[in-house]
Order: structure tokens, then sequence, then C-alpha cells
């Protein structure tokens, strides 16, 4: 059985696919990629912000529950999520920007070698900045080439997964044990955890934190971290690597965009592997990606009924000129 490649995908909870859409938009600079539901329930939206071509291992996506209460954090959460940009300068451009924009940030800091910049948006979702000048491993994506952001510093994929949990010892065996990861550094409370061909595209830095009250999953929150595998075979390796280890599993899950399957290693962290492809270029072509509602063919048939569940969000950006600043 292969080893996980890396970080596939974060999904979190808004309060509003509106105010998400231009957050990421004209905030961040990441490209709406696709615009479709979520599959097991269709009343919600389900937004991919990725890079220039969706590719695998940066994309962050998020679901609108109606109705969700505001999330807690706290202990045994997906604590943040991290996007990488290509060096410390662009750091100190972001600085500026946020500022600039009135993003809540904690300015530049060092962790495990990298410089970080942290900052929240309007849900309090917690998220970072993390430079590849030092980095090496997985490659990252291609920034969006039409975006607001210069490309010398724009954000080019997702960069370590953040976990908080109060049972340290469990949370290692489980990684360790089970998705084969490797603890390389520890730096008091956080221990760094790497996979494949490591880097921070393949990182998950894990909190010990006992003081903290447990989390509690609302908008705000994350709701689930994927890991990448090559194909259907590979994801196939894994199901059967999960049914020897008798860890309770989804099985095999057909998302369309990429073939996935769902497993808590601990009672609260959701934990996903999904394959590289078939990707988000299939039903849109490049120039229009995420502009239209995308749904998977078992949906298709029922577009009417979701299109009247949906409000209509305008997320048409190729007609639009967007300056870089």
């Amino acid at each position: 059985m292969k080893s996980l490649k890396g970080i596939h995908h974060v999904t979190a909870i808004t309060s509003s696919a509106e105010k998400n859409y231009e957050f990421f938009t004209y905030v961040l600079g990441m490209r709406l990629v696709k615009k479709t539901v979520n599959q097991d329930d269709i009343q919600t939206y389900h937004l991919f912000f990725a890079d220039d071509t969706g590719s695998p291992g940066t994309d962050m996506t998020f679901f609108d529950f109606p109705g969700i209460p505001k999330g807690v954090h706290g202990t045994n959460e997906i604590a943040k999520t991290s996007f990488r940009v290509p060096s410390d300068a662009a750091l100190k451009y972001w600085v500026e920007r946020f500022d600039r924009l009135k993003v809540k940030h904690e300015g530049i800091k060092e962790q495990f070698g990298k410089k970080t910049l942290s900052f929240v948006d309007f849900d309090d979702q917690q998220y970072q900045l993390i430079s590849d000048e030092k980095n090496r491993g997985v490659a990252p994506g291609t920034p969006w080439q039409k975006g607001p952001i210069p490309l010398d510093y724009a954000i080019t994929g997702l960069g370590p997964i953040f976990v908080r949990v109060d049972n340290v010892t469990h949370f290692k065996e489980m990684m360790e044990k089970v998705l084969l990861f490797k603890e390389i550094d520890q730096e008091a409370s956080f221990h760094l955890f790497e996979v494949g061909e490591g880097g921070n595209g393949a990182q998950v830095i894990v909190e010990h934190n006992t003081a903290l009250p447990q989390a509690r999953q609302g908008f705000g929150t994350v709701h689930h971290a994927a890991f990448r595998v090559e194909d259907h075979e590979g994801l196939n390796d894994w199901i059967q690597h999960l049914q020897d280890l008798r860890l309770p599993n989804s099985g095999y899950v057909n998302r369309h965009y990429f073939e996935s399957l769902y497993t808590k290693i601990s009672p609260h962290i959701l934990f996903e592997i999904a394959t590289d492809g078939p990707g988000f270029m299939g039903d849109e072509p490049y120039e229009t990606l995420g502009e239209k509602l995308s749904l998977p063919p078992k949906l298709e048939s029922k577009r009417a009924t979701i299109e009247a569940y949906v409000r209509p969000i305008d997320t048409v950006r190729s007609t639009k000129q967007l300056t870089k600043e």
C-alpha cells in the first residue's frame, strides 16, 4: 500500500456563502473552481476555492448549513487551515493587505523554521499563511492567474493542518499506525507530523491542549480534512487497510470530482482520503470555472428542486477585469 501523498482539501462551515465567496475571491485571491451543493444535503451550497485549475492539494471548501449555530473553538477539533505563499516577502505583502482591508491577524511569526501569518475571517474561522521559502517536498499549485493578487505573492495551495487534542498519545498512535505519518519535530506542546514527500503540503501540526473546553462544531469551524491518494486502486488499498484494522469507515464514496472514504481516528476528528482525480475541469471550461451551479450526474435530475432550495449567487468573474493590487 502506498503512503498518502499529502493534503487533498479542507472543508469548513460558513455562516454565509455570499460573504465566503467575496472573502476568498477578492481578499484572498483564490479561485472558485466549483459551485455545487452538499451531496448529502442538497439545500446546502458547497463552494470549492483552489488554485488556477483546481489542483488536488489546493482547495478549501465550504458548506453553509441552514440554521447552524456558531461553532466554539477548543480542544479536539481541526483548529486551523494553512495556505502556502511563495516566500517570506509575500507575508509582508499580506500584512499590508490585511491591514488595509481590516482583516484581523497576529503578525508574522515563526514555527518549525517557517515564517507564518495567522488571521481570521468574518466567522472567526482560523487560518494562517505559511512561507514556502525554506520548503522542500510536495510541489505547490499554480496561483489564480487572473486573480487580484500579484503572482509572486499569491496563494498556491494548502499548508499544514492544525489539530488540537486532549489525548496526544492516542492521536499520535493513530497518525503513525493508521495513517502512516511520521513525527519529525516538536516545539513545546506542538507536534509536527509528515507523510509522503513531506513539506508544507503534507504536514499536520498536532497541539496537545487539556486547558481549553471541548470544541463544538458550527459555522466558523472545520468540518473535515482530506488526504490524497493517486487513484481508485490506491483508495481501495486504504479501504482494505482500515477494514483490516477494524476501524469504522464509510467505505467507498463517489463524489464525482473525486472518490473518497471517511473515517474518524478520534471521536471528534473526521478525516477523508480522496483521489487526485477526476478533478473539476470535466463539466465546465477553464474560462468559466465555478460560474454556474454544477451538479454531479446523480443529482442532475433534481436540478429544478435544488435551484429552488439554494438562492442564486452571482459568481461570474470571466467578464470582469480584476486589477492586481
